[in-house]
C-alpha cells in the first residue's frame, strides 16, 4: 500500500468536528475500512506508522503550533533577560563609579561605599578576577610584611557575599570555594615567598565566610514565614545532607585543588588543611545547629511533599510511563525472538 496515499485518504475523511478524540479516531479508522478497505490489523509497520503519524499531526496541530510559539517567546525572553541583567550590572557599576569620584580621598566613606558595592553586585561571574585583584592589591600596599589578617578578612567577605543569596547546596558552594581558592593559588605560585601566608589566609577566610553564610541561613529559616517554605522543600534532602558534611565538603575542595596544582602547592595546601582540622569544628557545629533548626521547622512539610510525590507516581501520567516501559519490553522481546529465529533459520539452511 502506498503510504502517501494512505495519509492523503485519512486526512480527507478525518472528521475534526466530532467532540472527543475517541470518536474522531474510531470514525477515521471505520471510514478507511469502509471506503478504502484498509484494515488496521493487516497493515505492516510503515503503513501503521503512516496512519498513526497522520492522526497525531491532525490532532496535535494547534498544540504543536502553540508550543512552537511559546518556545520562540521563551528564547526571546531569555535573550532579553540576559541583556537586561548585563545592563543592570553595568548600571550598578556606573553608579558606584560616579559615587567613588565624589568620595575621592575620603577613606572611611570610600571604604563604606566599597563594602556596599560588594553586597550589591552579583559576584558569581566576577569571583576569579575579584580575588586576584584583591590579593594583588594587598601585596602591593603591604607596609609591614603581614598580609595574613587583611587577606583573611577580604576572602571572608568575598566568600560570604558570593554564597549568601543563592541556594545552599554542594555543587554551588563547591564551585564558589574552588574558584576563590584557585585564584589565590595562582597569585601564591607567582609570589612563592609569600605563598604560605596567602594560602593560609585564604583557607581561613573561606572557612569564616562559609560559617557566616550558614549562620545567616540558620537565622533566615528560623524566622522564615510558612508561606515561603516551598523554597526550601525543593532542596530539603540535599541541603540537610550538605549541612551534615560541610567540613568534608571544605576539605574535599582543598584536596581537589591541591591535586590539580604544583607539587609545592599540593604539599602546602594539604599541610594547612591538616592543621585546620580543629578550626573546622566551628563549621561543623553551626552546620549541625542549622540542620536541626531546618528539620524542626520543615521536616513535617517535607514529608507531606514526599507523600504528594508518591501520589504523583500513581497518577495517570506515571501509569502511562509504566505502560510504555512494559510496551518497550514487549517490542524488545519480539525483536529478540525474530532475530533468534532468523539466526536459527540461517544455521539450518547452512547445515543443509
Amino acid at each position: 500500500m502506498d503510504t502517501d496515499k494512505l495519509k492523503k485518504d485519512l486526512s480527507s475523511l478525518y472528521d475534526s468536528e466530532l467532540k472527543t478524540v475517541d470518536e474522531r479516531v474510531v470514525s477515521a479508522i471505520d471510514h478507511l475500512n469502509k471506503k478504502f478497505d484498509v484494515q488496521m490489523d493487516k497493515l505492516n509497520f510503515d503503513e501503521t506508522k503512516a496512519l498513526i503519524s497522520t492522526i497525531l499531526d491532525i490532532e496535535t496541530k494547534t498544540l504543536r503550533r502553540d508550543v512552537q510559539e511559546l518556545l520562540e517567546q521563551k528564547e526571546l525572553i531569555e535573550r532579553n533577560l540576559e541583556k537586561k541583567a548585563q545592563k543592570l550590572q553595568e548600571s550598578k557599576y556606573a553608579i558606584f563609579n560616579v559615587m567613588e569620584t565624589q568620595l575621592d580621598n575620603k577613606s572611611e566613606a570610600l571604604s563604606n561605599l566599597h563594602h556596599i558595592k560588594l553586597q550589591s553586585i552579583d559576584l558569581y561571574d566576577l569571583l576569579s578576577e575579584m580575588v586576584e585583584s584583591a590579593i594583588i592589591t594587598i601585596l602591593e600596599k603591604d607596609q609591614d610584611g603581614d598580609i595574613k589578617e587583611t587577606t583573611q578578612e577580604v576572602i571572608k567577605e568575598i566568600t560570604f557575599e558570593a554564597i549568601k543569596e543563592g541556594s545552599l547546596n554542594t555543587i554551588r558552594i563547591r564551585k564558589i570555594l574552588s574558584i576563590i581558592l584557585q585564584s589565590a593559588i595562582d597569585i601564591a605560585e607567582a609570589t612563592p615567598t609569600q605563598a604560605d601566608e596567602i594560602l593560609n589566609a585564604t583557607l581561613h577566610g573561606m572557612r569564616s565566610g562559609l560559617i557566616r553564610s550558614i549562620s545567616r541561613f540558620k537565622q533566615r529559616i528560623a524566622f522564615m514565614p510558612v508561606e515561603a517554605k516551598h523554597i526550601l522543600i525543593e532542596d530539603y534532602d540535599t541541603i540537610m545532607e550538605d549541612l551534615n558534611q560541610s567540613d568534608t565538603l571544605f576539605s574535599q575542595v582543598v584536596q581537589t585543588q591541591a591535586s590539580e596544582n604544583t607539587q609545592e602547592t599540593n604539599k602546602l595546601l594539604l599541610e594547612i588543611n591538616k592543621n585546620m582540622r580543629y578550626d573546622l569544628e566551628e563549621l561543623v557545629i553551626i552546620s549541625k545547629e542549622t540542620a536541626a533548626v531546618m528539620k524542626e521547622r520543615f521536616s513535617s512539610f517535607a514529608r507531606t511533599t514526599v507523600k504528594r510525590a508518591d501520589t504523583a507516581l500513581k497518577s495517570q501520567t506515571a501509569k502511562e510511563a509504566k505502560q510504555m516501559g512494559k510496551q518497550a519490553w514487549g517490542v524488545a522481546k519480539v525483536a529478540l525472538g525474530t532475530a533468534m529465529k532468523s539466526a536459527k533459520d540461517a544455521i539450518e539452511t547452512k547445515e543443509k
